[in-house]
């Protein structure tokens, strides 16, 4: 469907329920991934990452015209030796659960993260999730080559949640934990 950029959609922006709701809901998910990060054991990501910065909270308004949030933890996004692990809350498209390893780091657990239904990422970039999530820059059979190709390690995985807060905050904590004893 096309848009015709001659019209406004006054129907739309004089919706006074609308903008409420999806900031109602956006706060829901960042309470969530709040909690999610206060939950974390920091010496267990210092176990698996003895330089690990700790856990961050972020947001953006426009990946594709979509609003999303953020919530990193360990933060060392060096490509060689560095490891992140990122929960991704991307309005429109779902949860995603990503791990960055890089290339030489010593706590590569690439057999793990594939026999546990891990998805290795083939972007050129980590941070194109359009790429990874939506033209399928990824695959759930890596080989040996790709391994050796790759200037970086990434995983991703989706998270499905129910509607429930409590359920949502725990089913993410699982696949969190799951992911943290494959790392450690």
């Amino acid at each position: 469907m096309t848009e015709n950029t001659d019209k406004l959609d006054l129907e739309l922006w004089l919706d006074k329920r609308l903008v409420p709701r999806q900031n109602k809901l956006k706060a829901k998910f960042w309470e969530i991934l709040a909690d999610v990060g206060n939950s974390v054991d920091s010496e267990k990501l210092m176990q698996i990452h003895s330089t690990s910065r700790g856990a961050k909270l972020s947001r953006g308004n426009d990946l594709l015209g979509y609003p999303y949030q953020v919530l990193d933890l360990i933060r060392d996004f060096d490509v060689d030796e560095g490891l992140n692990i990122r929960i991704l809350n991307w309005f429109g498209h779902g949860l995603f659960l990503f791990v960055l390893i890089g290339r030489n780091h010593p706590k590569a657990p690439l057999q793990q993260l594939s026999k546990n239904n891990w998805t290795f990422d083939q972007s050129p970039s980590p941070w194109d999730y359009p790429e990874i999530l939506l033209k399928g820059a990824s695959t759930n059979s890596p080989t040996v080559d790709l391994f050796e190709k790759s200037t970086f390690y990434q995983w991703h995985k989706p998270v499905q949640i129910s509607g429930e807060l409590v359920a949502a905050k725990t089913k993410i904590l699982d696949e969190l934990k799951k992911l943290i004893f494959l790392l450690s």
